[in-house]
């Protein structure tokens, strides 16, 4: 008789390959070599802090005559300092610096000279200040690499924040806000009692005329807001369509701030004095309106986490089974 032991077939145990095992506690490495968060160990730091300084240096005296510019400009508004803030606030994922230079970069300073040069050509100030956008992603993707590029995305798109909109763009901004904020601001003096009529872009208040000029549009508070909504997609997780009516809420806070300040002018010219409303629209309304429509951006965030709230999803099977066991 055949031994049926023999008979059987075998199963052997696929075997792993000798090698190195990862530890758990070991990190994930990108594809440069370097952990996410970290920096590259075989970079020639020295060398590339010189040619970070020779950069910078370089940048100043091109860009001299625009910076100045600028900041007489937006001499308010700290642009540069929140765009570096954004660069700490997201320093946990901050991928490395890649070894070596990335020669593509040059690509994009080639086109910052040519930006800058159309708009020397045609006399465009705003283009110059534009180009200096394109210049810092070059060189951050010259020195640092695509991942240290993509990573410092959004700081470098917030710096469009500081350079001011073409005339012909700000006029022709500024012109249905006018029209809009005029309207707006004589419908509520008419809520306080006020004998307000609208004239085009005037406020007839009995003999006191208050007129609604270009300065007074809203469309520099409207770029505040917008600025103050990208600062939050940056720093704040939501979904998309949050994102979407954080948006679409600046034309309305925007319009409501810019309706406020005038509303308040007329008010204080008519019940405390013209001097008290020329003081309050030409020296403490551009320090409180931004705040103001700041603290109307926080209502509509408010808002918005109360009508969609997180909840914790709880498996009844497992509470039930819980209980049982329990005595």
């Amino acid at each position: 008789m055949s031994n049926p032991d023999r008979n059987r077939t075998r199963r052997r145990r696929p075997q792993a390959k000798r090698g190195k095992t990862a530890s758990p506690n070991q990190q994930t490495t990108t594809g440069t070599g370097e952990s996410p968060g970290q920096l590259a160990t075989d970079v020639d730091w020295p060398k590339l802090s010189v040619a970070g300084l020779v950069v910078l240096a370089t940048f100043v005296w091109a860009y001299w005559p625009t910076l100045v510019n600028l900041v007489s400009a937006w001499d308010r508004e700290p642009v540069v300092p929140l765009a570096l803030f954004f660069l700490y606030a997201r320093r946990d994922a901050f991928p490395g610096v890649k070894s070596g230079l990335a020669w593509p970069g040059l690509a994009l300073i080639a086109l910052s000279i040519a930006i800058r040069t159309f708009g020397a050509r045609y006399y465009v100030d705003a283009i110059d200040g534009w180009s200096i956008l394109v210049w810092v992603a070059g060189v951050v993707w010259l020195l640092g690499g695509w991942r240290v590029l993509w990573w410092s995305a959004p700081s470098i798109a917030f710096l469009w924040f500081m350079i001011p909109l073409p005339f012909r763009v700000e006029r022709w901004l500024s012109l249905p806000l006018q029209r809009i904020a005029t309207k707006i601001s004589c419908a509520g003096l008419q809520c306080f009692g006020q004998p307000a009529i609208s004239e085009g872009n005037t406020i007839l208040i009995g003999d006191f005329h208050l007129e609604v000029e270009q300065a007074c549009s809203g469309l520099r508070i409207f770029v505040g807001i917008v600025a103050l909504a990208f600062a939050y997609i940056i720093l704040v997780k939501r979904a998309w369509w949050e994102r979407a009516l954080l948006l679409l809420s600046v034309i309305p806070i925007a319009l409501i701030a810019n309706s406020t300040r005038i509303i308040a002018t007329g008010l204080l010219n008519q019940w405390v004095s013209g001097e008290a409303a020329h003081k309050f629209t030409h020296d403490v309304s551009g320090y409180v309106m931004i705040p103001f429509a700041a603290g109307l951006f926080a209502l509509v965030l408010w808002y918005l986490g109360n009508v969609m709230r997180e909840v914790e999803l709880v498996d009844i099977g497992e509470i039930a089974r819980r209980e049982a066991v329990e005595p």
